[in-house]
């Protein structure tokens, strides 16, 4: 679909009548104008304006209120389609996806560190192109961008990635001109919050954090029902808050970041440097008999088996992680914290120990039992996080 349809569909009232519908499932005309305080005639042109669209339809019929039986309206959601892109430090993920998160098709592609921002927008433009080739009969209504590392949101810009080593690289600028399609970025961390928010309705409160931590961590924050960016676009970065200031040096050219000790290549690092030292693990066996390097998801599988080390290693990364979580409770104390990435797949050998710490250092009573849980969204977590970046654009939701 063209940005000036797309503009078009996101009109105020539509956005108002279109989002009352998503939240009740299925409501009459009668109680959309009762619950908007917009007029019935009002309600009436838009509701036909979206039929003829096609981004709603008409269902069963309700109960009477004393005359005839209403028709019920409810979201078209296989009426239009969404483009969600999940930029990892070393994968891109393409998704697409129904209104209602559903995933129909997907593709992904490899990406290295030194990957110039020619070869990355081209990387992009197949990914896109992939998915519009193999899907020719499906309408498209925009494409969402979770980014890596910070993002300029309001311009659809990659300020710096600090795993690709990329620096301001226009990308939404880029694809609407490519696929005139709209086009939303922002950073996936953030994006995985909004799609908690959008995709699962457990997710009511007013302020949450959702956590991504893979080959990097990034953090997306939720306060009284809006995303937070802070002033200039990094508010969540928290896989570079300083834990150990006489750490490792981290790709963003500080030391002793988060991610230098909880991230996915942190935790193989670290196993790799203690098979090395000689300490008993079932990784030296693995490793030795079928050589392959020693990653995150291994030392999870040989934690399964009872390895001491291993449960050791992510141990201690969720403790590392706890700490960083009780600083951000500190500053914005929120209702729920959920884990999400590759490393959230480890479970309770990683989520234990972030509660612990968090209990053990949380100064108030009530703010150490502050949920902390997996996300639901699986692998696809910050790709459908892009796809609810064009969704609360069109029917403009808020976390109640």
């Amino acid at each position: 679909m063209q940005r000036g349809s797309f503009q078009w569909m996101k009109s105020l009232n539509k956005s108002i009548i279109l989002n009352k519908i998503r939240t009740a499932g299925s409501i009459s005309r009668a109680q959309i104008a009762k619950e908007t305080k917009l007029t019935p005639p009002t309600v009436g042109t838009i509701v036909k304006e979206l039929l003829e669209q096609e981004l709603i339809k008409e269902s069963v019929l309700g109960a009477s209120q004393g005359g005839r039986k209403p028709k019920m309206l409810e979201l078209n959601t296989t009426g239009f389609y969404i483009i969600g892109i999940d930029v990892g430090p070393s994968n891109i993920q393409f998704i697409l996806s129904d209104l209602s998160g559903n995933v129909v098709d997907n593709w992904h592609k490899a990406v290295h560190e030194g990957i110039d921002e020619r070869a990355f927008l081209s990387t992009l433009e197949q990914g896109v192109a992939q998915l519009i080739d193999q899907n020719k009969s499906l309408r498209l209504i925009g494409i969402g961008v979770a980014m890596h590392g910070v993002v300029d949101a309001a311009l659809g810009i990659s300020v710096f990635a600090p795993n690709l080593n990329l620096r301001n690289i226009s990308i939404k600028e880029h694809l609407e001109t490519t696929f005139d399609m709209d086009v939303r970025v922002e950073n996936d961390a953030k994006a995985l919050a909004l799609g908690e928010a959008w995709f699962h309705d457990q997710v009511p409160q007013t302020s949450m954090i959702a956590v991504n931590v893979g080959r990097g961590i990034g953090a997306g924050l939720v306060i009284n029902g809006k995303l937070f960016n802070g002033e200039h676009g990094i508010a969540g970065e928290i896989g570079h808050m300083t834990i150990d200031i006489n750490g490792k040096l981290c790709s963003c050219g500080n030391v002793g970041c988060l991610q230098t000790v909880a991230s996915g290549p942190a935790i193989a690092e670290r196993a790799h440097e203690l098979v090395l030292h000689g300490e008993k693990t079932v990784l030296t066996e693995w490793v030795t008999h079928e050589p392959k390097p020693i990653t995150a998801e291994l030392v999870h599988r040989a934690a399964e088996t009872g390895d001491t080390l291993s449960q050791e290693i992510l141990f201690n990364a969720g403790i590392y992680i706890g700490v960083a979580l009780t600083n951000l409770i500190h500053v914005c104390n929120p209702c729920q914290i959920i884990v999400g990435g590759g490393v959230s797949k480890a479970g309770d050998f990683i989520i234990s120990p972030i509660r612990q710490t968090i209990r053990e250092r949380v100064i108030s009573e009530r703010a150490q039992e502050t949920p902390v849980v997996v996300s639901k969204l699986g692998d696809y977590g910050s790709a459908l996080g892009a796809v609810a970046l064009i969704l609360s654009e069109l029917f403009e939701p808020e976390v109640k």
